[in-house]
């Protein structure tokens, strides 16, 4: 389509020249084309925890809505296969930031002292780790009633990896426990079936697949450590060493794009459940949706988060969750693997609260 423009009588000056365009609705059109040429966008590979269901809407609906592209960052985000799996994922350069699990971290720094990989904001203010049990198999929500029964959790699981921390500070006897070492696919399965007591699982994830999977709600026990006397806390964003040296930058846009992303899904969840949906065809909303809303009200929207901002720690409670680890874990530099917290990163406390 053309667009017929008035002949000039006479030169005229820039201003004028601006309030001839706004007259010919040419404007925008001049300022297009007069802007700087934007600068490539820097690409960034980000890992989940799991597989993309209902807490993974947390994530991306940044993607979806356009908010790390804001950021100048092209993300690519993938599904995970276990939060203590992220920080592997990490740490070898394969991705560039991740979601996991914040205790794994702690152990890997005292580990691998030579990587410094870091957490930059803290999401799961309550870690999502449970034991899940059924009344009809004997389990209570004392923990004391996990003795004489049969437990079953993957090696790899992120709950599984506090069993430690938690027998401690509860005073369990696991020589009266049987632990069998199972896989995450027949892991609700086996305790639907009754082959299994109770399970190691994230409680939004081994609690609705037991719903879904016929168990009546009222046999089912659900025991969240962070109810039991474990300070831990949950799933952190993690950046590898060379995005936080070398584009620092990025990480900040990252965490801005992750802040405006939360905010959305606490106000509408049902909205942002969407894009998990669009990613995973065998995904039943109703479900989804129940787990996207259970992170919410247990792990991410606290009362420490509503009083305090969200994304950053407690630096005193940090010390506890370092104290407990150390419970099970002989540290080869405490202070070492304990300074695993960037806290330079986050937007300012106005953005983070809630």
């Amino acid at each position: 389509m053309s667009v017929a423009m008035p002949l000039l009588a006479a030169p005229i000056s820039r201003r004028g020249f601006g309030r001839f365009l706004a007259g010919t609705g040419l404007a925008a059109w001049a300022g297009l084309h007069n802007a700087p040429v934007a600068a490539a966008s820097i690409p960034l590979r980000f890992t989940l925890d799991w597989r993309f269901e209902g807490p993974a809407a947390l994530f991306l609906t940044a993607l979806d809505k356009g908010y790390f592209r804001d950021e100048g960052l092209d993300v690519t985000i993938e599904p995970g296969t276990g939060s203590r799996e992220a920080i592997p994922r990490v740490a070898t350069g394969g991705f560039d930031a991740g979601f996991g699990d914040v205790n794994t971290l702690v152990r890997f720094r005292d580990e691998n002292p030579t990587v410094d990989l870091k957490a930059v904001m803290m999401v799961y203010d309550r870690p999502p780790f449970a034991i899940v049990g059924r009344k009809s198999r004997g389990i209570s929500a004392d923990p004391k009633s996990l003795e004489g029964k049969k437990l079953g959790a993957p090696a790899a699981d992120g709950a599984f990896a506090q069993w430690p921390v938690f027998k401690k500070v509860n005073g369990i006897d696991d020589a009266k426990i049987k632990l069998e070492n199972i896989g995450f696919p027949v892991r609700e399965p086996m305790l639907a079936s009754g082959e299994l007591d109770a399970i190691f699982g994230y409680a939004h994830t081994s609690l609705i697949n037991l719903k879904a999977r016929g168990v009546p709600a009222d046999d089912i026990v659900m025991m969240l450590m962070a109810d039991h006397g474990v300070e831990l806390y949950g799933n952190a964003v993690i950046v590898s060493p060379k995005l936080l040296a070398e584009k620092p930058q990025a990480v900040r846009g990252l965490l801005r794009a992750i802040t405006r992303s939360v905010r959305d899904v606490v106000a509408d969840p049902e909205a942002a459940i969407a894009g998990v949906l669009q990613r995973n065809e065998g995904a039943r909303p109703e479900i989804e949706l129940d787990r996207l809303k259970m992170a919410l009200d247990h792990y991410v929207m606290t009362p420490n988060v509503k009083a305090l901002g969200f994304g950053g720690i407690d630096k005193a409670r940090w010390q506890k969750g370092l104290d407990q680890i150390g419970l099970t874990v002989s540290f080869k530099d405490k202070a070492k693997a304990g300074n695993a917290f960037a806290e330079g990163f986050l937007p300012a406390e106005a953005e983070r609260a809630f």
